[in-house]
Order: C-alpha cells, then sequence, then structure tokens
C-alpha cells in the first residue's frame, strides 16, 4: 500500500537534535587503554548487540535506536545485508520531510516478515500507517526529489549524507527521510536495496531464513550472497591452515596473530580483547578459539562498514564485484576511462585474497578494501610518480626546491653546523642547496656561522665542519634522488686565500659535475641568449655566489655584499610591515634605512666558478626602472613590458634574493612586476632574521607572485613544510615543478592577489566527502597513556586569495581505529595550477588540539574518485596504515566552502544570472575595436558551454542522481524505469544525424515521460554545441591573431591617442588582460 499524506497538525515539526556531550579524558597517567578494557569486560557484562536482537525495541520507553561504528569491542559492525534487515526489524528514529517543508520524527521499523515498512506515531490506523516492499520502485541516496531540491534553503541543516528517499507506485511518489547520522542511512539504503533485488525473500520469516542457522557464531550469511559465502570459505581456508591437529580449535595466540596477519594494521590488543569478550559472553573455561568465534570475530573487527556499503552498492546486493561491476566502477567512479576487462581481471587476481574468488573472478569485500588501500587508489596521481612534465624550458620557468641553512641544528644564533641536516635536505629533493662558509683555522674555510676566533668557545663538544667534507658530503648525494641540476647558494665570508682554497676545494671534489660558464656567449643585456634548461643541465652542480664582472682583471676584486636582512633599504626603507601569513601576531618590522653596501674581496678564481650571479633587491628596482623609461619605444608583453632592453648593470645569468618581509611588500604593491621581473630571472625568499627559532614563512604567498626558489628551513617541522612538500611531490619529487602558464608566456596578465576570476582560467569546483580515517596514532607525545582521542578532519585550501579557504568535519568523539564522518565539502578553485589542498587530522581537546597526522597535495595531482590518503607525521615520515578514505570529484562548476544544500534547479540561472568574460578597454580606439568584435563570439561560446552543462545537470537530477554522477550511470538508471515487469523495454535508441536518440514504444507514466524529455533537451544542447563549436573558435582566433599584430605598433598607437604614464601603463595592462583571455578561451567546450 501507498504512504498517504499525514495532516500537517499530526506532530510538531522537529529540529536536529544537539549532539550529545561526551566524557573528556583525565590528565592523570593512567594504565594501558588496552587493560583498562579487558578490566571493563571481566568487571561488566556484555551489552546486548541491538544488531543481533531485534527484539530489545523500545525498552523503558525510548525509541532512538543507533547503531555503533567505534572500535570498542563490545559493540557490532555491520559487515552483511543481514545485520541491516535485523537492524531495520529493530527500528530507528528517522526525520520524515513533507512537500510542505515540515519536518516530523517518526519511529520507522520493517516488519519481521520484510514485507511492509511501517512508522509511528500516526494518525493513520496501523494497516494503513505502513508502505509495502513490493510497491517500493527505488531507493535513492542524498537529496535527489524534488521535495529536497524545490525547498533546498530550508533543509539547509539537513546533513546530505543522512537523506534518503524510497521511490514507490506507479505515478512515483517519494517518501523522503533524514536519518540521525549517514551510518544510520546507509543501513536503511542496503537493506531496502537488498529486498528489492531479492524479492523472493519478502514475507518469509525474517532475519532468521537468511542467518546461516543456530551456532554459526553470528557470520549472517546472507542466503544466495556469492560473497558472503566466499568470504566464510576463505576464512575457512585460513583457518584449516594454523590448525596443525585438525581438531577444529586453535590457541588465542595463533588466532590473534592470524586475523593481525590477514588484516594488516589493526591493533593485537584489540584482537584479543574481542575474543576474551566472546569467551566470558558464552562462559568459556578455555581460551582456545574455535572455527565460528575466529569468523566472528574477523568479521566484527576488519569489516569497514564504508567499503562493505560501497560493495553492495556497486554489486546490486550480490557483495561481491565481477569484472563487469569493477569496470563501471573504474570508468564511473575512478575516471579511468581507458579501463578494460583484462585489466580488471588482473586487478581481481591481484587483490581478492580467497583462491574461490580470483578463479571465478569475484572481488569480495575484503579485496574490494584492499584494492581501495592500495597505492593505485592513492590521492596522488601516480602519474606524477615520475617526471611528466616538460624539462626543456628555461631555469626561471620552474618552482625549485631550496633549503636555507639546513646544515644548522636548532636555531639561528646558536645552532651549530652538521652534516646530517645537509643530507635530508638533498635526500628531500632539494635543488638549492644553501652552504654559509668563514674562515677557518690553518686555513681551511668551514661550514656555519662566523666563529670568530675561539672556535671552541661555541660548541665545545662537537668540532667545527670543514667546507671540503662538506663538498664531498653534497657531491655523494646530490643526484641521488633527482638527476636535476643542484645550485649551490654561497655565503661566504672568507679571506682571499681562503676562497682560492675553497675554489680548489670545488673543483676537486666536484670535478665535471661543476657547471661553469666558460666558452658561452652569456651576454649582459638583450633578448638573445636565456637560461638552460634542467634537460640540458642534467647531473650537473651551478654555483650561485658573487661575481666579479667580466671585464675585471687581476687575481681579485672588490664586490659589493649586501647583508642577508630583511630589507637593505632601497624604496621601502622607513616603512612598516608585518611577516606575510603572521599578521594576526601583531609583529611589526620596520625597514631599516639604506645603509652602504659592505665591501668583500672576491677572488678570481672562485668568481670565474660562478655559474649564476647573486644580486640583492636592488636589481629588482633597477630593472623596474629601466623596463619604465623603456616603456615608451617598445612594444607590450606584460603590464611592465619585458619586451623592452635590459639595463646593462643586469645580466641574464643571476639570482636576486629577496628578504621574506620586502618580497611580501612586492607581492602585494606590485605583483604584476614581480610576476613579469620572475619571467626572466631566478628570484629567491630567504626567510626574516627575526626567525631565530629557524621557523618559516608560508611559501605559497611567494609562489603566487612567482618567486621560484623560497628557501625554508627544512629542519623545522610545520605546516609551511608541508605545503612545501605537497608543492615538490608532484612530477616525480625531481625538485622541478612548473610554474602556471601565465606566469611563462610572454604575453599574458596575472597578480597575485587577485580576488575573483583569473583571465583566461576557467574556474573549477572541488568537491570533497571525508568519509572515515582508520588506524590513527596518538599524537605525539601523548601525555597520558590511557587517553582515548577525539579526532577530527580539517581541510585547508592554499592559493590565490579567492582560493583560500578552511572547513573541518565533526569531532568523532572517542574512536581512534575507525571514526566515520561522512561529510562534503565543495570549494571553487580560481587558479587550479596554484592551488594546494591539505588535510590535516588533530584531536579534539578543551586545552588545545593535538596533532595527529597530515598529508598536502597540488590540485592538479588529484586523483577523481574513491581514494586513500596517507597520513604522514610530524616530520613527514609516513604513519603506518594510517589514513583517510575520500571521495574527490572535480568540475567546472563554481562553488565554494561548506557543499551546495540547494538542488540544481535552484541554482540554475538561466542567462540572466550567468557570469560572462568581459574585455577591458585599452583607451587606443583602433585596439578597442579589433576585441569589440570577440564579444559575441565569447558570449555565445559560454551560452553555448552553459546551455549544455545545466541540460546535463537537469537530465541528471530527473534520473534521480547527483550532479557529480556520470552519464553511463544515469543511462543505467534510465534503463531501469524503461524496463517493463515482463522484462520488455518501453523505448529504443534510434540515430538521427548521428545523435543518439529514444523513441517510447509503450505508453509510460508521468515521471518516465519527464525523464526521456530531459534526455531529449541534453541531446539537443549537445548537437547545437558541436555543431557551432568550430564557428565560435574560429572567430575568437581571429580577433587573437589581429590583436597580436597589434603588438608591435602599440607604442606608436598609445603615442597618437596622447597616452603617457600612468595612463600608458594602464592600456598595457589592458592590452595584456584581453590577449590572456582570448589565449586561453578559444576552446569553447
Amino acid at each position: 500500500m501507498c504512504e498517504r499524506e499525514e495532516s500537517a497538525g499530526d506532530a510538531a515539526p522537529d529540529s536536529v537534535p544537539p549532539r550529545a556531550s561526551r566524557g573528556r579524558r583525565s590528565g592523570v597517567i593512567g594504565p594501558d587503554p588496552d587493560a583498562v578494557l579487558l578490566e571493563a569486560v571481566k568487571a561488566a557484562p556484555r551489552r546486548s548487540s541491538i544488531i543481533k536482537d531485534p527484539s530489545a525495541q523500545k525498552v523503558g520507553g525510548g525509541r532512538k535506536k543507533t547503531v555503533s561504528f567505534s572500535s570498542m569491542p563490545s559493540e557490532k559492525k555491520v559487515s552483511s545485508a543481514a545485520d541491516c534487515l535485523a537492524f531495520m526489524q529493530g527500528g530507528c528514529e528517522l526525520k520524515k520531510i513533507r512537500p510542505s517543508s515540515r519536518v516530523y520524527c517518526r519511529f520507522y521499523m520493517l516488519d519481521p516478515d520484510l514485507s511492509c515498512l511501517r512508522w509511528e506515531p500516526s494518525k493513520k490506523d496501523g494497516d494503513r500507517a505502513r508502505l509495502d516492499v513490493s510497491s517500493m520502485r527505488e531507493v535513492r541516496t542524498g537529496k535527489s526529489t524534488e521535495t529536497f531540491l524545490h525547498n533546498g534553503p530550508l533543509f539547509e541543516h539537513l546533513p546530505e549524507e543522512a537523506a534518503f528517499s524510497i521511490i514507490h507506485g506507479d505515478d512515483y511518489q517519494s517518501l523522503d527521510l533524514v536519518a540521525l547520522s549517514a551510518d544510520v542511512a546507509n543501513i536503511w539504503v542496503t537493506g531496502l536495496r537488498y529486498l528489492l533485488a531479492h524479492p523472493s525473500i519478502i514475507g518469509g520469516a525474517g532475519v532468521g531464513s537468511l542467518e546461516g542457522g543456530p551456532g554459526d557464531g553470528g557470520i549472517a550469511a546472507v542466503e544466495g550472497s556469492l560473497g558472503s559465502k566466499m568470504r566464510s570459505d576463505w576464512l575457512k581456508t585460513e583457518f584449516a591452515e594454523v590448525d596443525e591437529d585438525g581438531y577444529g580449535i586453535v590457541s588465542e595466540d595463533v588466532a590473534v596473530a592470524t586475523i593481525c596477519k590477514l588484516c594488516p594494521g589493526i591493533r593485537e590488543a584489540k584482537v584479543r580483547l574481542r575474543f576474551k569478550e566472546i569467551q566470558r559472553s558464552k562462559e568459556k573455561l578455555t581460551s582456545h578459539v574455535t572455527l565460528e568465534e575466529f569468523q566472528e570475530a574477523f568479521c566484527e573487527l576488519c569489516t569497514r562498514p564504508d567499503v562493505y556499503f560501497l560493495l553492495v552498492q556497486l554489486s546490486q546486493d550480490r557483495e561481491c564485484l565481477d569484472p563487469q561491476d569493477l569496470r563501471l566502477f573504474l570508468e564511473t567512479e575512478q575516471g579511468l576511462s581507458l579501463a578494460t576487462t583484462e585489466g580488471c581481471w588482473d586487478l581481481l587476481k591481484r587483490y581478492e585474497p580467497s583462491a574461490q574468488g580470483r578463479e571465478r573472478g569475484l572481488l569480495g569485500v575484503d579485496g574490494f578494501a584492499r584494492y581501495l588501500q592500495s597505492p593505485e587508489c592513492q590521492l596522488l596521481d601516480p602519474e606524477q610518480l615520475a617526471v611528466c612534465q616538460d624539462m626543456n624550458l628555461p631555469l626561471c620557468h620552474y618552482y625549485i626546491s631550496t633549503s636555507y641553512r639546513s646544515y644548522l641544528l636548532d636555531d639561528q644564533v646558536h645552532g651549530r653546523a652538521d652534516l646530517g641536516g645537509l643530507i635530508r635536505a638533498l635526500q628531500s629533493g632539494c635543488r638549492c642547496l644553501e652552504l654559509g662558509v668563514t674562515d677557518g683555522p690553518e686555513g681551511e674555510p668551514l661550514l656555519g656561522v662566523n666563529y670568530g676566533p675561539d672556535i671552541s668557545r661555541h660548541h665545545p663538544h662537537h668540532a667545527p665542519v670543514t667546507i671540503r667534507s662538506a663538498l664531498e658530503v653534497v657531491n655523494k648525494y646530490a643526484f641521488l634522488t633527482s638527476q636535476y641540476p643542484l645550485l649551490l647558494y654561497l655565503c661566504q665570508r672568507c679571506s682571499p686565500s681562503q676562497q682560492c682554497t675553497m675554489a680548489h676545494h670545488l673543483k676537486k671534489v666536484f670535478g665535471s659535475r661543476l657547471y661553469t660558464p666558460e666558452g658561452l656567449s652569456v651576454g649582459l643585456g638583450g633578448r638573445a641568449i636565456t637560461l638552460p634548461s634542467p634537460e640540458q643541465l642534467k647531473g650537473r652542480i651551478l654555483l650561485v655566489a658573487k661575481k666579479l664582472p667580466p671585464e675585471h682583471e687581476g687575481s681579485d676584486g672588490e664586490v659589493s655584499e649586501e647583508e642577508e636582512e630583511i630589507g637593505g633599504g632601497g624604496p621601502l626603507a622607513g616603512r612598516r610591515m608585518t611577516i606575510p601569513g603572521e599578521e594576526e601576531l601583531g609583529v611589526v618590522l620596520v625597514v631599516p634605512p639604506p645603509s652602504q653596501p659592505r665591501k668583500l674581496r672576491l677572488h678570481k678564481e672562485l668568481s670565474d666558478l660562478v655559474a649564476v650571479a647573486r644580486t640583492g633587491s636592488r636589481s629588482f628596482y633597477t630593472q623596474r626602472a629601466g623596463y619604465k623609461k623603456a616603456q615608451q619605444q617598445s612594444p607590450p608583453s606584460s603590464p611592465v613590458s619585458p619586451g623592452s632592453p635590459l639595463p646593462p648593470e643586469l645580466p641574464y645569468w643571476t639570482m636576486c634574493s629577496l628578504g621574506e618581509g620586502e618580497a611580501g611588500r612586492l607581492t602585494s604593491e606590485s605583483p604584476e612586476e614581480l610576476v613579469m621581473f620572475t619571467k626572466r630571472t631566478l628570484t629567491r625568499v630567504r626567510p626574516s632574521s627575526v626567525r631565530l627559532d629557524s621557523s618559516n614563512p608560508n611559501p605559497q604567498g611567494y609562489w603566487k607572485g612567482g618567486v621560484q626558489l623560497v628557501a625554508l628551513n627544512q629542519q623545522t617541522p610545520g605546516a609551511m613544510l608541508d605545503l612545501h612538500r605537497g608543492r615538490f611531490s608532484q612530477n616525480g619529487g625531481c625538485g622541478y615543478v612548473l610554474r602556471p602558464a601565465v606566469m611563462r608566456d610572454e604575453v599574458s596578465y596575472f597578480s597575485a592577489h587577485t580576488h575573483g576570476c583569473v583571465p583566461g582560467v576557467p574556474p573549477q569546483t572541488l568537491r570533497i566527502k571525508v568519509i572515515s580515517a582508520h588506524n590513527l596514532p596518538k599524537p605525539q607525545g601523548s601525555g597520558a597513556k590511557g587517553e582515548v582521542i577525539d579526532p577530527y578532519v580539517v581541510l585547508e585550501l592554499h592559493g590565490v586569495p579567492a582560493d583560500c579557504a578552511e572547513q573541518r568535519t565533526r569531532t568523532a568523539a572517542q574512536n581512534q581505529d575507525d571514526p566515520m564522518f561522512d561529510e562534503t565539502f565543495e570549494f571553487q578553485v580560481n587558479m587550479p595550477e596554484l592551488a594546494l589542498l591539505r588535510f590535516v587530522v588533530l584531536d579534539d581537546d578543551y586545552i588545545g588540539d593535538d596533532f595527529i597526522g597530515q598529508f598536502s597535495v597540488a590540485f592538479e595531482c588529484l586523483q577523481p574518485g574513491y581514494r586513500n590518503v596517507p597520513l604522514l607525521g610530524l616530520a613527514g615520515d609516513p604513519l603506518p596504515h594510517s589514513s583517510l578514505f575520500v571521495h574527490i570529484v572535480i568540475t567546472n562548476r563554481r562553488g565554494g566552502g561548506k557543499a551546495q544544500r540547494k538542488g540544481l534547479s535552484v541554482r540554475r540561472g538561466g542567462r540572466r544570472g550567468r557570469e560572462y568574460v568581459s574585455l577591458r578597454h585599452t583607451g587606443i580606439k583602433v585596439v578597442d575595436e579589433v576585441f569589440k568584435q570577440a564579444n559575441g563570439p565569447l558570449k555565445e561560446g559560454t551560452d553555448l558551454r552553459e546551455n549544455a552543462q545545466s541540460s546535463t545537470a537537469t537530465f541528471k537530477e530527473q534520473c534521480g542522481l547527483p550532479a557529480v554522477a556520470k552519464l553511463k550511470q544515469c543511462i543505467q538508471s534510465l534503463a531501469t524505469r524503461l524496463q517493463s515487469p515482463e522484462g520488455n523495454m518501453g523505448a529504443t535508441m534510434v540515430l538521427r544525424e548521428g545523435y543518439p536518440c529514444l523513441e517510447p514504444l509503450i505508453s509510460l507514466p508521468e515521471a518516465t515521460r519527464k525523464v526521456l524529455a530531459a534526455y531529449d533537451t541534453m541531446i539537443a544542447a549537445q548537437k547545437q554545441l558541436i555543431g557551432n563549436a568550430d564557428g565560435v573558435q574560429e572567430r575568437i582566433d581571429q580577433v587573437y591573431r589581429e590583436g597580436m599584430d597589434l603588438h608591435e605598433d602599440f607604442p606608436r598607437l598609445g603615442e597618437k591617442e596622447g597616452l603617457k604614464g600612468r595612463k600608458l601603463s594602464k592600456a598595457v595592462e589592458s592590452f595584456t588582460w584581453n590577449i590572456t583571455v582570448l589565449k586561453v578561451r578559444r576552446p569553447v567546450y
């Protein structure tokens, strides 16, 4: 019987109850947690499981039922469809959503004979307050029905993950429900879908007919389930291998060791405690374990509910996947469009533990869990594990992994030099290594700070490190991690004689590896010669240091040595500034006035070995002044016209070193000029001199300004170093990562502080569902042995200002092993090439949240689909078996912050609400007339693309699937609706002008006709897009070519219009903006 609407006054609308308060840990050092749990089991009887005893309903008048997914041994996990049905028979409270936007609390339960769903309280009599299972058509997850979609803002407080709908009746009515948690919703969805897939069990004897029979140890072997039978046989085989006597029993130690072997990462004490609990519940006097007890313990401890629910959804309730199921999963969820049946067979054989499954080509829940935890399913794209970027561009086109004084232990003042720091930096992939060198005794230069005449006074128990020993270590480890060039950044305060000694060491230790510019026609100006590429310099070491002018004669000369301090004077002298990223600390720094540069006697023999000359911030201001002076005579390449001649005092092969405060000011006040400067000049940012504790600045603030080398203290762990590792974990970890195209192109526009869309870069939406965490360790340095952790996950998105965001999950109280979160977040990413995503797991504590683990990854390295996120410790080392389980979807739809709660029908706004890209006026009439021609095709291209996307979203909505679903899933859903009870299809597919169209064969219900209409609209929009795309693209290309032709005449045209100074600069900026937009926007689909 179909459900009829209840009266509005049936009950008062209910709101989501607040989260119950949880007990807190004590600060007193206590006994081992496993011992505490064991004592608790001995002292109290085992709690009855609501899953195993459906009759335990409404005890004490209470109606709310819960199911636990925690790791406590006394709580049973869901590991089969029988568990789900048993829980449903016990019943629980669900929120009923009415089309009138009211929310009611009802107690829902499944009849003992599995024939119908009942609820109470209700004004209807018992026979009418029911919904027959036979009338159910499908079960949908999420907010995918008309009730949710058309009342989106009213239901924003209800979690998407806990919502589901039962579609019933010939007219496809919906019963819309929201559970108290995503876990409970998954149980109901899994149980109901199992009933729909197995109608033969409806009206039978209930769950008892699904069980394996008395004495089966609680293993719910659902009748007809291939997966459960396969799992049972596999566990029987594993048990027989350790049952040496063949009596059907093994010792507790053997059983524990076997489970730990089959399920890596599970705590031994947890398994042992579960067996103790089983023994106590059965009042056994022996600790021996039977086969049934072994199977029960394994299924309850090692079944991951999140994986089980996903498996049941994919396998159509068979609890195992065949090659076709697996291929569909790889194509629609994992983004592997080229997956083959043969590849799926290979995957099955590699991950399925049971011999029966491997022979029959079936992947059970344990094999599926192993696959999802394998490197193939990690968040980082495996393509990035090897060098995959173009390495033939000039060095200045790459971000370069850079360390800062990594040879120092502890702080920057009292820290002593140690070779271990250099080794760790090179092993981590650093390609720019700083060496500080001072005079030492007996004419031998030393590594580290200026020791002074009394060396032993600073570190009496440690001998100083000579520069020769440091160079030998560098030579040994330079190319073990990466074959690409190593830049050796030399900061030396040595006398000419010891400089000569150092030069001899460099040549002798490095030999042919040392790259010297001898014989190369390196000019001091002009545009003819650029920096070599990483590929050209493979296996070479480049010295970066002060260098004498090429025309200098004599054995030594004088060069200005700028202090490695925050400012160094210049235009910023006297200004007050904060350290970028640490404004909230209130630390204000004042740039000192320009002081006289310190003069340093430089030996020519050392100078001749320098491949890249080191300069200070004055080179930036000098070059900028030269650009502005030459701007009147040169065509624009960017806002400050790099097409103009370079100042004669600035050679190409230089590295400009900036203090973090001054670099931060430049990224704020002159972002376009800084990006332009870095297109041709290597630029390095060093930590401020006030960071005496060797802390690190936020590198993202400088990467977005185009800075190639952001030097960090590799010896200091923390969030900043995590971001650094995330950036350089891509491209094979070789230490070189290509900068975004807008930072490399000659004619391009980019500002580091954009607060909106980046011109020419289509924004993308990142949708992350944090499902669960596994095997979390206690925080490092945890004080009390007996404390439990309350984990939660923070998601940080780092990038341009418009992209920066942070969200967090709820706290999973007192759950260390397998906390479930099931929360979805959505972020807009305007500059994907710069974005970094960081997952941080913390322990919720009143005193201060403790760090558990983290993982950082570049946005463009994300793999879509269901992924495991391996967690790293504070020092960047992997935490054994610790991970997050997430679902990733990346689209080009706009979003931001928490996941959108309203339906697609609400968000679709039509043309009036669309955002069209706009071109800027340059103030030069002939140029503006050319760009004006692009407005039409740009608008037309946007309309074509948006119409296609909007119609596709509508089709997915009508199919009852989320916006992230693939079209193949939609077609499968539609095929199910079109199939008649006799098995005949209600429509046929025909090709019309090469496009697939559906023609009805029989009279279809109204709901199905709506789906077909949405399909026809989608096909029409796609047809229009494909038919017009080439013409629109050609018109945009034509405007782009005409604009580039005007590039050469731009100075003359500007002079003709009377543009000078700032007006001309603004015209140049607008011109480069338009060219950037046209260049990237040419593809309209």
